[in-house]
């Protein structure tokens, strides 16, 4: 019973026309905010001298990230709102789930770096200079982009050489790994174990260094004299650590789990919190908290 499946086709949310024409209309609104909140980002701190520091070449690396990352998933899903034949080819499928892994991966090693370098600022800001030159900057930007790419090769390689029945139907508004696990007709035990050690590994591991960074930075804030420093500080940290463990508790809920049984609605209303929320939140976070940032927009 075991045939080469060429496509799968991709239920999404709804079969209603008109819950899937404002399904779009949010999306796409949302999509563009995204892309072009984004793109500003990269140009003020480009074009800005004074936002030449690793601090905002981090963010820079971080919007061009989320560009990429919430465009793996969204274009696709706004087209197939639109189409009667919701479908995308095997290879499409296992390129968009490669791109998904690789980004997010390098999304949370991102935010662990980023994190560091704000420990480093506030926790050892007479250091700072020394510790977090160009030459280190580099490498860990570089160092982060490399190393997501190499881990999403392993779980797309495990899922791409099971075996889908005739039956190609993918209860989701994407190719994620829960729904293609179901739909295999494999054996997916070794599967789902290597994808949870591998996801244990990424995810618990970026966090609890974030994590730990920030709870350092809260610490050092509290023992700042000035009671309206320690206020600025603390806000800008806290929605920093609040967009953080948004996106990390998303993440570990559906892939930080032995087994991949989560219900196809949950699975859907948890993957648009960080395939199409987190993109969106994230810079603005980043930026609009940060008065040097802002005066640069301005100019």
């Amino acid at each position: 019973n075991i045939t080469a499946v060429l496509e799968f086709r991709l239920l999404g949310f709804s079969s209603n026309p008109h819950c899937e024409i404002l399904l779009f209309t949010v999306f796409l609104v949302i999509y563009i905010v995204t892309i072009l909140g984004n793109i500003i980002i990269i140009s003020v701190v480009t074009l800005e001298p004074q936002l030449h520091s690793p601090m905002y070449k981090f963010l820079k690396n971080l919007s061009f990230l989320e560009v990429c990352y919430t465009t793996t998933v969204v274009p696709k899903m706004l087209a197939n709102l639109l189409a009667k034949r919701k479908s995308i080819s095997f290879l499409g499928c296992m390129a968009q789930l490669y791109y998904f892994i690789s980004l997010g991966a390098t999304e949370c090693y991102l935010l662990a770096v980023m994190a560091y370098d704000r420990f480093l600022a506030v926790c050892e800001p007479l250091h700072y200079g020394v510790a977090m030159t160009d030459e280190s900057y580099t490498r860990l930007a570089v160092g982060s982009w490399v190393t997501g790419v190499f881990t999403g090769f392993l779980p797309c390689l495990m899922v791409s050489r099971l075996h889908f029945c005739s039956y190609n139907l993918i209860d989701h508004f994407f190719c994620d790994i829960s729904p293609l696990l179901k739909l295999s007709c494999s054996d997916t035990t070794v599967t789902e174990a290597v994808i949870f050690i591998l996801s244990l590994l990424v995810l618990s591991s970026c966090f609890l260094l974030t994590l730990v960074s920030y709870l350092l930075i809260i610490l050092s804030i509290l023992k700042i004299p000035s009671a309206s420093g320690k206020r600025i500080t603390f806000s800008t940290c806290s929605s920093h650590l609040m967009v953080v463990t948004i996106y990390y508790a998303t993440m570990i809920s559906m892939y930080v789990r032995p087994t991949y049984d989560l219900s196809s609605e949950l699975n859907k209303a948890v993957s648009v919190l960080y395939t199409v929320v987190t993109p969106l939140l994230n810079p603005v976070i980043y930026s609009l908290r940060n008065k040097t940032f802002k005066k640069a927009l301005e100019k």
